[in-house]
């Protein structure tokens, strides 16, 4: 089934767009089969999780990490993490780079933007961002590398909302090519558009695209997941 599914996204993505496979909560045999059909590029959401599958898998797998990354984390990822698709602050990217300093590395990353109309998402505004770009701190740092920018729209079925806040990011990777990246060909990335969405954010200009549930089913999260990831032991309790 996930190779099925593989075959029928792949063929409606551009060979010019990055299909990343979102495989969080995923087994390593579902990974295992999309890599045996092919896929090479992966993302995950949890440090701990993404390093655990990267020891059990296949050495030429590109690792994308995708969700909101705890400082204390990264230290977990920074050996082989291909690309960080969220940085939502000054703070994280300068621990990103400090991580990556240490493992003698350049991390590529994206600056991820709030661009959805829901305050449970992360992500910079442009004024953050330009502050950023134009800090001694930011100029100093030789361990990154910025090479594009991430968003998420709303949950929404409203298609309309979701092109506009697609054009949005969009808008902002024009900016930020033209004031701070106009020499530099590697400052090309959008990634945008998941599962339900991504046919649009393509025809807006996406480079990568995330897709998970059509192609590994639906999520498979579990107590034990969160468990791990935030290093406590679950209660085990009778009769459950």
């Amino acid at each position: 089934m996930i190779t099925e599914n593989l075959n029928i996204v792949g063929a409606t993505v551009p060979s010019n767009v990055t299909l990343i496979a979102v495989s969080k909560t995923k087994p390593v045999a579902d990974l295992q089969e999309a890599y045996d059909a092919g896929q090479r590029v992966f993302g995950e959401n949890k440090a701990l999780e993404m390093r655990d599958k990267h020891q059990a898998l296949p050495d030429d797998i590109q690792w994308h990490f995708i969700g909101h990354l705890q400082t204390n984390k990264i230290k977990y990822i920074a050996s082989f993490v291909t690309l960080i698709h969220s940085i939502d602050s000054a703070s994280l990217l300068e621990a990103v780079n400090k991580e990556a300093a240490k493992k003698e590395r350049i991390i590529d990353c994206l600056l991820q933007f709030h661009i959805a109309q829901e305050e449970t998402k992360f992500g910079l505004d442009l004024e953050e961002a330009k502050q950023m770009m134009e800090s001694d701190s930011f100029n100093n740092m030789k361990n990154i590398r910025i090479v594009g920018v991430m968003g998420m729209a709303t949950f929404t079925d409203n298609t309309n909302q979701i092109r506009n806040e697609f054009k949005s990011l969009k808008n902002i990777f024009d900016f930020l090519k033209d004031n701070y990246f106009h020499d530099k060909d590697y400052f090309k990335e959008i990634s945008m558009g998941m599962s339900d969405d991504y046919p649009i954010a393509i025809e807006e200009g996406a480079t990568m695209v995330r897709v998970g549930s059509k192609i590994f089913g639906a999520r498979n999260y579990t107590i034990n997941n969160y468990c791990r990831e935030v290093s406590i032991t679950p209660i085990k309790i009778n009769n459950m």
